[in-house]
């Protein structure tokens, strides 16, 4: 089976270049499942309710957060009541959860877990003991199973896909908004990068405007975030997973230039 995952949505530029794209790169590629990381879908800080089922509706299966999922409140709520939204599941007290199982196109059973890291990041529950619970208590029928680690540390990311290594069928890192170019199966069987990159505008700092952020350096006083607008960029990694085994067959980066 074919497992897309699209990294960091972020803003209106971010929704749109996967609404104008995502239909199409599922049937080209045959995909089987849809994941995106949603938390920053919503003008780049947070995700509510709204946009969430209009990532659903376009064709995204689960969204997986990160620390950025409690900048609206509003979506407090509606983690409990949409379980194919996830946030990290290391928070030790949050709302909704950090792992669904769902069906993919084809009917197989698939886990999504989300993770985040501890360096650099808001104080959670280890992220790494937190993975060895969800697997103990997990179904072992359920073969394919597809990590986001949300972490600011190229080390921790690195030594997680060694970690989960053969236990899980990929891991993938979000969060820093820069792809990273060592998609790669390791030994065990998982596919892994380090970070996806963000689905959004590229000509910005991360996501935000140049000039506001060159301004934050210059000074060094606080600045009002604004997203950009221009430079949209789609990017994703598709993983091919034998079902029977939940390991990585292949795995490649799949990056569309919007503008």
């Amino acid at each position: 089976m074919n497992l897309l995952f699209i990294g960091d949505i972020f803003a209106s530029p971010g929704r749109r270049i996967v609404a104008d794209h995502l239909e199409d790169i599922v049937a080209t590629n045959s995909i089987d499942l849809v994941v995106a990381n949603g938390e920053n879908a919503a003008g780049g800080f947070g995700i509510t309710p709204a946009i969430a089922e209009d990532l659903f509706a376009l064709g995204i299966d689960v969204i997986t957060t990160g620390n950025h999922v409690w900048d609206k409140r509003e979506v407090y709520d509606y983690l409990g009541r949409q379980p194919r939204l996830i946030r990290p599941a290391n928070y030790p007290k949050a709302p909704g959860g950090g792992v669904v199982t769902i069906c993919s196109r084809s009917g197989i059973p698939c886990a999504v877990i989300n993770l985040q890291g501890r360096t650099y990041m808001p104080p959670t529950d280890c992220p790494f003991r937190t993975a060895d619970d969800i697997l103990n208590r997990l179904d072992p029928a359920v073969k394919v199973r597809f990590v986001d680690f949300h972490a600011e540390v190229t080390s921790e990311k690195i030594a997680m896909g060694w970690y989960l290594d053969g236990r899980v069928s990929a891991v993938v890192g979000t969060h820093t908004h820069v792809p990273t170019a060592d998609t790669r199966i390791l030994p065990g069987g998982t596919a892994y990068q380090t970070d996806c990159g963000m689905t959004g505008p590229y000509r910005s700092v991360i996501g935000v405007e140049t000039d506001l952020i060159i301004q934050r350096f210059l000074t060094s006083l606080p600045v009002r975030m604004e997203s950009a607008r221009a430079g949209a960029e789609l990017h994703a990694v598709i993983i091919d997973v034998d079902e029977a085994t939940g390991h990585a067959r292949a795995v490649r980066r799949h990056a569309i230039d919007g503008d």
